[in-house]
């Protein structure tokens, strides 16, 4: 067996043209260190390669039917065919690729249940958002892959760009950027406002310009539970 891998290997690498160190280059760039040495051994069958180097090795010297090549009376892929047949069925199997009709079907992904929390978060009286209210829902691909939890909008104070009742949801973090809008908890209630800065103090803002801002004072303190991302 070691010399009929050895020799596909050597009579395939001839077929195409390639000198021993040119495919000891091929593996190198593929992150496998070769030396045409040891392609040179391979050949003779006093060693084989191992897993990825012959897995690199069937790439790269187009080996596709790799049980009928390097065993003896299987019946491969290509049995019965000459190069110029096997040329052709490769060809066939790439318009087959490349129609895309035939590719397998996507493994959709496990659903995902996020909380969402029945207290609407604030976007104008204040309303709490700590707390155990809430219920576990299952979201889509419409919400991100970096969203934690979601809250329902009461109030007007950030429209247009958020209205009474629609749902938010939210990455969580513990600080913002100024210019960032996200969910903010202070003087005992929850907010959804957009943080800024005003003169020295932080203040939070509202899209609404119905609203005044709420400056921070430094006396209370403003925790950030998230920023929203859809």
């Amino acid at each position: 067996m070691l010399n009929a891998i050895g020799e596909v290997l050597s009579a395939r690498r001839r077929e195409l043209g390639l000198s021993q160190g040119e495919l000891a280059e091929a593996l190198s760039l593929r992150g496998l260190a070769v030396t045409n040495q040891a392609v040179s051994k391979w050949e003779k069958g006093a060693t084989l390669p191992n897993a990825r180097q012959f897995l690199a090795l069937c790439e790269i010297l187009e080996i596709e039917d790799v049980r009928g090549a390097f065993s003896y009376g299987a019946e491969g892929i290509f049995a019965g065919l000459n190069g110029r047949g096997r040329r052709l069925a490769l060809d066939y199997v790439q318009l087959l690729r490349d129609s895309r009709r035939y590719a397998p079907a996507r493994e959709e992904a496990p659903p995902r249940t996020l909380p969402l929390y029945s207290l609407a978060v604030s976007a104008g009286t204040g309303q709490f958002l700590d707390g155990e209210d809430y219920e576990m829902i299952e979201v889509g691909a419409e919400v991100p892959e970096g969203a934690h939890f979601g809250v329902r909008v009461a109030g007007d104070s950030m429209e247009p760009r958020f209205h009474d009742g629609q749902t938010v949801w939210v990455r969580q973090q513990r600080s913002l950027m100024t210019g960032e809008i996200g969910i903010f908890l202070y003087d005992g209630s929850a907010y959804l406002k957009e943080l800024i800065a005003v003169e020295d103090r932080m203040a939070l803002h509202s899209l609404n310009p119905a609203y005044d801002d709420i400056l921070v004072s430094p006396e209370l303190p403003l925790r950030v539970l998230g920023k929203v991302v859809a």
